[in-house]
């Protein structure tokens, strides 16, 4: 069997965005609880975020979406059917720690990433995943990282 590069580099990256669902759903969660959703995005999907990502403003942001090979959506509920009162500093915890924990999945196999809110914005306004909070991840693999010399405009 021959496989190529660009067929290698898109089985990887929906790998890796697989893997990095996992790690944000074993990261450690205050007080135990679970309120962590994850949600990968390619092709269709992703442009039509990013089409929303345009409408609201965020162009810039936008072409960095389009130009990736997935997204990963990482999300949290302020409320889950088993508390009977929220900190909703410790959910929003809770979440920098499963994006963390999933961006250092990404890191280690060698997968440019970049954390973006306005991914999350545009997910919550298409009502594509539910949660109270998204943040979203795009990834790539080129011979360059395109979210490094981005440009303002």
């Amino acid at each position: 069997m021959i496989i190529d590069s660009e067929t290698a580099e898109n089985e990887a990256i929906l790998t890796a965005a697989k893997l990095m669902a996992t790690s944000a759903r074993t990261a450690p969660k205050g007080r135990g609880i679970d309120s962590i959703k994850t949600l990968i995005l390619t092709e269709k999907d992703k442009d039509q975020l990013a089409d929303v990502m345009e409408e609201i403003g965020r162009t810039r942001d936008s072409k960095n979406v389009r130009d990736s090979s997935a997204i990963v959506l990482i999300g949290v509920d302020f409320v889950s059917p088993t508390e009977k009162w929220v900190n909703f500093q410790c959910k929003l915890l809770d979440l920098g720690i499963a994006v963390g924990s999933a961006v250092k999945t990404a890191s280690d196999l060698n997968v440019d990433n970049r954390i973006m809110r306005s991914i999350g914005s545009a997910a919550i306004k298409m009502g594509i995943m539910k949660a109270d909070e998204i943040l979203g991840i795009p990834l790539s693999i080129k011979g360059k990282n395109i979210f490094f010399d981005r440009k303002t405009s």
